[in-house]
C-alpha cells in the first residue's frame, strides 16, 4: 500500500526539481552575471596576450549601429578593397559585394573565411 506520507511520483520524475519562479529568476542572474565576469577575463587575458581585437572607432560603431555592413566596415579599416578580400577569403568579389550591400548574409564557411581574413572574431561580422 502507498505511504501516506509520500506522494505517488512516477520513477521517470523522481530526478525533477520544483522550484519557486523567484528562485529560478534568481539563478539565471548568476548564471548571466558569471558569464559576464568570464566574458571579462577572456577580455583580460586576451589584452594580456596581445590577442585581443581591434576596437572599432566610434565613427565605426555608428555605422554598424545604423545597419552598414561590419564585413565592409571592417573591409575598409584594414585598408583592403573588395576585390583583394575576396582573393585571399577564396570567394568571388561579387558574392561579398552582395554581402556587404545586405543582398545575401553569406554561409558560415564564407563568413569564416572572411573572419579569418580581417582577423576578427566571427561574431564581430554578424549584426
Amino acid at each position: 500500500m502507498n505511504d501516506p506520507q509520500q506522494p505517488a511520483v512516477p520513477v521517470a520524475a523522481a530526478d525533477a526539481v520544483t522550484l519557486r519562479r523567484t528562485e529560478y529568476e534568481a539563478l539565471i542572474a548568476e548564471l548571466e552575471d558569471a558569464e559576464d565576469r568570464i566574458a571579462s577575463l577572456e577580455h583580460d587575458l586576451a589584452i594580456a596576450n596581445g590577442t585581443a581585437p581591434e576596437p572599432l572607432t566610434i565613427y565605426e560603431a555608428d555605422r554598424i549601429i545604423a545597419g552598414e555592413s561590419p564585413v565592409k566596415i571592417w573591409r575598409e579599416k584594414r585598408g583592403l578593397t573588395q576585390r583583394a578580400l575576396a582573393g585571399i577569403a577564396g570567394i568571388s568579389a561579387s558574392l561579398l559585394a552582395e554581402i556587404e550591400s545586405g543582398a545575401k548574409t553569406g554561409s558560415v564557411e564564407t563568413l569564416r573565411k572572411l573572419a579569418h581574413e580581417l582577423k576578427v572574431d566571427l561574431d564581430t561580422l554578424v549584426p
